[in-house]
């Protein structure tokens, strides 16, 4: 009996442990958010010097911390200078938190293996294989400063020569843009987002740089800056972010600009180096930043749909960009097609990759989608917009995007609820969720005997 009483202790105090980082994550941001709604309902946080209603405050908050973009008023003449502040605080801290969390989380599945996998890891990886949270989140901090403090730079000269902003507006312009794109946020100090910069490759490509970096993850970024031109070395996550975020990106972008070509509306105005530019500019878009450099209420049906489907899968793992991951969608496609050759097991790269990860890939998938649906069938039935842009808000929100069909702002306070609740699952469920079963393995003693359903 006390050999099982301990036992049980045991496992009870194995699963807080594991659960720990979940719970300390989801609270950290709720607070932020809490703590952010309250800061910008002040007097102080509006232009007009009033009181900012709750619901207003509280989805600008949430907005902000889970990096998304999407916004109930406008972030350019609705909030003072202040507010703005608040905004591009509660935008960095919620960036550096997903990543700082990423980055205990892997610390944690390290210390869970045995000696010799840590050993294997470490050098597989490079690294020492024990793992150090302060040095870790030293590398992030510091990652994030100098590439935010890069592409500001760029913006602030462009501001200053290209469009006679004195200097202190300049500074601020660009680190605002420089630090919302590096965390894949979307925020712009501008009523119409980017799009006066439609055809300004000096604006739209340092933002563009920036999401790009953000949305790999640290980890690729720690692996590249150590071991840019040795690809042998690269661990699988670093191929597949790299790989799958270069063919969305291309095909997004080919798809965006085909399809949008002639529309009068968004790129059929422009001449053809600027609807290139502009079709490159939205398709890092969809990666989850959420800046918008033509009308995205104008665009095409099926545009709508593309980009659902790339706000959907969003960036890379461990960094600022949400959706499923590009690795949760490589782990899917993989799956499928080598159970459409018949083979046993999956491999990827030269390796074989193990049967829980087939299972955590397919919650995170069957979950996000079930959320998505929820709350668009919610929303549908107590408004009366048009399936195509209710999904696409949900997509947005839930990939914490920000892209728009400017039906945000005229949604009942219930629908922009729902949304809240969406933004806020969608930037903590899938690292959660993910943690949560990486670590939660058990073993059982046991097996029951096989049998298999029709398919299909």
């Amino acid at each position: 009996m006390a050999k099982l009483r301990v036992s049980r202790d045991a496992g009870a105090a194995r699963r807080a442990t594991f659960m720990e980082p979940a719970q300390k994550i989801t609270l950290g941001f709720a607070g932020a958010v809490a703590l952010g709604t309250l800061l910008l309902m002040l007097p102080v946080s509006s232009a007009e010097g009033r009181w900012t209603g709750v619901v207003d405050a509280l989805f600008t908050a949430t907005s902000a911390v889970c990096v998304t973009g999407l916004t109930v008023v406008d972030t350019a003449t609705h909030w003072s200078g202040f507010g703005q502040v608040v905004i591009l605080l509660l935008i960095q801290l919620g960036g550096l938190g997903i990543m700082l969390f990423a980055a205990l989380v892997g610390l944690l599945l390290a210390r869970k293996m045995s000696v010799r996998a840590r050993l294997v890891a470490g050098a597989e990886t490079k690294t020492s294989g024990d793992g150090n949270t302060r040095r870790i989140g030293i590398g992030i901090l510091q990652t994030s400063l100098a590439i935010e403090a890069v592409v500001a730079l760029l913006l602030c000269l462009r501001f200053v020569f290209g469009y006679g902003y004195d200097l202190p507006k300049a500074i601020w312009y660009a680190t605002f843009h420089a630090v919302s794109a590096f965390n894949n946020a979307g925020f712009a100090l501008y009523s119409d987002n980017m799009m006066s910069f439609v055809a300004d490759p000096w604006i739209c490509l340092p933002l563009c740089l920036a999401i790009v970096l953000g949305g790999l993850g640290f980890p690729v970024l720690r692996q590249l800056r150590r071991e840019l031109w040795v690809p042998l070395r690269w661990t699988m996550n670093t191929r597949i972010v790299l790989i799958m975020s270069g063919a969305l990106l291309a095909a997004g972008t080919v798809f965006f600009t085909v399809v949008e070509w002639s529309n009068p509306a968004t790129l059929g105005k422009l001449d053809p180096a600027a609807r290139l530019l502009a079709g490159f500019f939205q398709s890092v878009q969809a990666r989850t930043a959420g800046f918008n450099s033509v009308d995205i209420s104008q665009l095409h049906d099926g545009t709508w749909l593309g980009l659902d489907v790339l706000m959907f899968i969003g960036g890379g793992p461990a960094g600022t960009a949400g959706g499923i991951k590009v690795t949760t969608f490589a782990v899917l496609f993989f799956i499928v097609w080598t159970e459409l050759r018949g083979g046993t097991s999956v491999n990827i790269f030269g390796k074989r990759l193990s049967r829980a990860v087939h299972r955590e890939a397919i919650t995170v998938v069957v979950i996000a989608i079930g959320a998505i649906i929820t709350v668009t069938l919610l929303i549908l039935n107590i408004t009366d917009v048009d399936l195509d842009l209710v999904l696409f808000e949900a997509v947005s929100a839930f990939g914490t995007v920000g892209l728009s069909a400017g039906i945000t702002a005229t949604l009942p306070d219930a629908a922009q609820l729902m949304l809240v609740l969406l933004m806020f699952l969608g930037r903590l469920g899938p690292l959660t969720l993910g943690s949560a079963l990486a670590l939660r393995e058990r073993r059982i003693a046991y097996e029951l005997p096989k049998e298999r359903p029709a398919i299909g």
